[in-house]
């Protein structure tokens, strides 16, 4: 393979997705398949649920059917025990690790009064800690690696009160795990580990919005994942040594790739796009997020 091949294309690459069953870490894995990758499914869901689609079986067979590799793995990423043997079966079944991508999360769009401590804990445990855990112990495997990258699916730091307002024990744990990437973008500098944070602009189609936060309607004025797992294909291809540290808009981030066409994106067309929780005031959209005009026949 030339190196020219090699910077646009994930072909024998491993990649580490946690909460990949589904919805965005899903997508981010199969895109990846279409190159050729090794991906390491890390999730919890093994049993077929009637409320949210998809075991970490199925979605190896989504993978291998892509063209991928899968090695599907019962992970609760708030397990010390689980997290370390699932990296370390990661890398004897495909002889490294090149990429993480810390997508389990958590979320509870509680007032301070309506959040119980429980909830509190699993939000803390699952997002900030387990994006922790999960980059420590894979830190070993990456050192080792070509083009070595951590991405967390979590928003730029943008310390407003509004973002807090209403959910403040969600958005302490969401954004505790920017600060995880804030953190070891620094430290891991000097060991080229590429340490990246990847955020929608727009609500995307997922479970959580299909069952928490606002159903049909909601869904249809969403992106589809596929916006995020081309945006996370286009971050994993850059030098790790070069490129790290950034707080990443999947739209924005995909323009200035020299991307023009977002509709395709769009579940509905005629839908007027939702905006996302965190999207800074100073980040202007690269295209119109209203109703998608309609052409006359």
């Amino acid at each position: 393979m030339s190196a020219q091949e090699q910077q646009s294309s994930l072909t024998g690459k491993t990649l580490f997705i946690t909460g990949a069953s589904r919805g965005i870490g899903l997508a981010i894995g199969l895109r990846a398949a279409r190159d050729g990758a090794n991906v390491a499914i890390a999730a919890k869901t093994s049993e077929p649920n009637p409320k949210l689609p998809g075991t970490i079986y199925s979605a190896a067979e989504e993978i291998e059917a892509a063209g991928g590799r899968a090695l599907p793995l019962i992970v609760d990423v708030r397990d010390e025990g689980q997290v370390s043997q699932a990296l370390e079966k990661t890398v004897e079944t495909s002889g490294g690790l090149d990429i993480v991508v810390n997508n389990a999360s958590a979320i509870s769009l509680t007032n301070s009064q309506a959040t119980d401590m429980k909830r509190f804990d699993l939000m803390h445990q699952i997002n900030a800690r387990g994006t922790f855990m999960v980059s420590k112990f894979a830190v070993p495997y990456l050192e080792k690696s070509a083009n070595p990258h951590i991405v967390m699916l979590s928003p730029p730091l943008d310390m407003q009160t509004k973002w807090f307002a209403g959910h403040t024990a969600y958005s302490m744990a969401k954004f505790g795990m920017s600060m995880v990437v804030l953190g070891l973008a620094g430290e891991l500098r000097p060991k080229g580990i590429a340490v990246n944070a990847l955020w929608p602009r727009t609500t995307i189609a997922t479970s959580a919005i299909q069952n928490l936060l606002g159903g049909e309607t909601l869904m249809r004025a969403s992106r589809t994942p596929e916006i995020l797992a081309d945006a996370a294909h286009v971050l994993f291809l850059k030098e790790a040594k070069s490129f790290s540290g950034q707080f990443l808009i999947d739209d924005q981030f995909l323009w200035d790739q020299g991307v023009r066409e977002f509709d395709h994106y769009r579940v509905d067309p005629k839908s007027p796009l939702a905006p996302d929780f965190f999207v800074p005031d100073t980040s202007i959209p690269p295209v119109s997020l209203g109703p998608q005009e309609v052409k006359g026949v």
